[in-house]
């Protein structure tokens, strides 16, 4: 069964090819043209995240196309180490327990260490919005995008002048490894992942000389990381927290700012679903679960086999590439009652696999809830009149596994607004 995430009907509804994938045999199936197996039920999705020993991680940031020759010579410079998205055991067990450690990832943890930097980066942002009453605003530039990645840049230390080249880099990596450019993009961005890796691998290098001039460090995350490796090699190498730096800045920000967008989207679709969040911000975090179930951020993510398996009766052998289509799993029936229903009251959202499952969960799934829940709460509140523009159909930037809107027009009103239409 074919699978095209880069062209068509898809990039603005998926639902009706997930449909089709789920229904069809047992709901697993190889398409020869992405060179994949595609596997969408709700059981097989998370028996695959959870099983590190069958499903491993070598080749998921790893290109679904032959890229040429000039930017494969560009990437190999890139001697970043697997850490995190790309590690198998034993090097993601000692990874992920630097990540446990230093990077807050409770609900209680996250409140406490960086509870006061969301709230001033969104009261910032709100700001900036309410001031521009009455003009046409993309809330993907000037909001969803911007959030996280000045949240993260406040917990790792970096300078604000930054963000838009880590936006930049941040986003060629996503197309680059999960999308389809042609040879010349394909050299740009190569350069820009280059250039970013660079960047992380000077920022920590800059700690470094700061710890050996000082006697000791300051007290944001690159710092935290490096107390914790203590100079030990074992522990974490160099490289191996610039790895880790690399990696939050793309996937801590994409992720998140993929959610905000989700959210916004699906509540300004309705002006009384709108007010209701502004009127009972206690419902914000149910609202925000069927988001994640409804309309992942990751819709798909790649794991090759380690040995042969079968799911849903279908026989896959070992070295088989996989993608886990995370949003067809989110509408199986046999999980979600009415699954293409968005509904925030339902008892069932928070089965989704939004975040993952198993020993890869998403280690800021608490940091992302808690900025979109304190966004979604504040700019309610002071934009209840918040209105969609004048647009057409929903369009995402063709990628594999990112569901990325590519903008998001608004209205900016401060008053609320009387008439209403149906719920998208």
């Amino acid at each position: 069964m074919r699978l095209d995430p880069f062209t068509g009907a898809y990039l603005t509804d998926p639902s009706g090819v997930w449909a089709r994938l789920l229904a069809d045999g047992g709901g697993v199936h190889h398409d020869d043209e992405l060179g994949l197996w595609l596997i969408t039920r709700h059981a097989d999705v998370r028996r695959a995240l959870a099983d590190a020993r069958t499903f491993g991680n070598a080749l998921t940031l790893a290109p679904v196309y032959d890229m040429c020759p000039e930017a494969l010579a560009l990437v190999a410079e890139i001697d970043a180490p697997p850490t995190t998205a790309a590690a198998d055991p034993p090097v993601h067990p000692r990874t992920r327990r630097a990540l446990r450690v230093t990077f807050a990832n409770t609900t209680e943890r996250v409140e406490q260490r960086y509870g006061r930097i969301v709230r001033r980066r969104v009261d910032e942002l709100v700001a900036r919005l309410a001031a521009r009453a009455g003009e046409r605003v993309d809330l993907v530039t000037g909001f969803t995008a911007e959030l996280p990645l000045l949240v993260l840049l406040d917990i790792l230390g970096v300078p604000a002048r930054d963000v838009p080249r880590i936006r930049a880099w941040a986003d060629g990596q996503i197309a680059l490894i999960w999308g389809r450019p042609d040879p010349a993009e394909q050299v740009r961005l190569a350069g820009g992942l280059l250039e970013f890796w660079r960047y992380c691998q000077d920022l920590v290098r800059r700690r470094l000389d700061d710890h050996a001039t000082n006697g000791r460090g300051g007290d944001d995350y690159v710092d935290e990381l490096l107390a914790y490796r203590g100079g030990d090699d074992a522990v974490l190498t160099v490289a191996e927290v610039s790895s880790i730096v690399f990696n939050l800045l793309v996937a801590g920000h994409e992720t998140t700012a993929g959610l905000l967008a989700h959210a916004l989207d699906h509540a300004l679709s309705d002006p009384d679903r709108w007010r209701a969040l502004a009127e009972r911000p206690d419902e914000v975090a149910a609202f925000l679960a069927e988001t994640l179930r409804f309309a992942p951020a990751i819709d798909g993510w790649l794991r090759i086999t380690n040995r042969p398996v079968t799911l849903g009766g279908v026989a896959i052998p070992a070295g088989a590439r996989c993608l886990l289509l995370i949003g067809a799993a989110n509408r199986d029936p046999s999980v979600f009652r009415h699954p293409d229903r968005f509904d925030p009251g339902r008892p069932d959202a928070h089965d989704h696999l939004s975040f993952g499952h198993g020993p890869h969960f998403c280690i800021g799934a608490a940091l992302a809830r808690l900025e979109a829940g304190v966004a979604l709460t504040r700019l309610a509140s002071a934009l209840p009149g918040l209105r969609p523009a004048p647009r057409g159909d929903r369009v995402f930037r063709p990628n594999l596994a990112f569901r990325a809107h590519r903008g998001l027009p608004v209205v900016v009103d401060p008053a609320v607004r009387s008439e209403s239409r149906p719920a998208a």
